[in-house]
């Protein structure tokens, strides 16, 4: 079990003998929020899936977005990031997406890689329950952290968390910032600030 990560929170993605990580994976799950009644789905409050969109923004030193890997984008340009492919539900116990990086192929002028989850359809996180992220080793398949993003509102994105490189290392900051938009395009805005 690795770190439960919080708002904030910053660690080093090395290994406990101090060597880089080469291979993580981040890992998102969540699931459809209990509730709602009939009354619920009559006005669009009920439904029994939500299509929640794992991405992944690489952002060079200027902040400029360089690459993206999301649904409609399953690898990177230089294909050291890949996405598992879409969860239209979030059914199923575990990660419903995966985003996997090898750190040390991303090229040099990456300084940081931003992960956000969107709602796709547009449904709010007050529908979302049990929502998480995690990194994990991808070459042990040990998980180093673990943050639990269940925060309920009335927003349809989280900017989840950043990696990034810092004094030749890689780091991982839990950012667990809300905003809106359906797609990562929307959502550029919103992380900007907070590279």
């Amino acid at each position: 079990m690795g770190i439960s990560l919080v708002k904030g929170q910053k660690i080093s993605l090395a290994k406990a003998d101090g060597a880089s990580l080469t291979r993580i994976y981040l890992g998102a799950g969540w699931d459809v929020a209990k509730g709602g009644g009939f009354m619920g789905g009559l006005f669009g409050g009920g439904g029994s899936s939500i299509d929640l969109d794992a991405s992944a923004i690489l952002f060079d030193e200027a902040k400029q977005p360089l690459d993206n890997v999301w649904f409609a984008q399953l690898r990177s340009r230089d294909g050291s990031i890949s996405h598992s492919g879409d969860n239209l539900t979030g059914e199923g116990d575990g990660d419903d997406e995966k985003i996997f990086v090898d750190l040390a192929r991303v090229p040099p002028q990456v300084k940081s890689i931003v992960f956000t989850i969107s709602s796709f359809r547009g449904q709010t996180f007050e529908k979302v329950e049990n929502a998480f992220c995690r990194v994990v080793d991808e070459t042990s398949n040990t998980e180093i952290a673990k943050y639990n993003l269940s925060a309920k509102g009335k927003y349809t994105a989280l900017i989840i968390a950043k990696v990034y490189r810092h004094d030749g290392a890689w780091k991982m900051s839990a950012l667990g910032e809300s905003c809106n938009g359906k797609t990562i395009h929307d959502i550029i805005p919103s992380v900007l600030p907070l590279l």
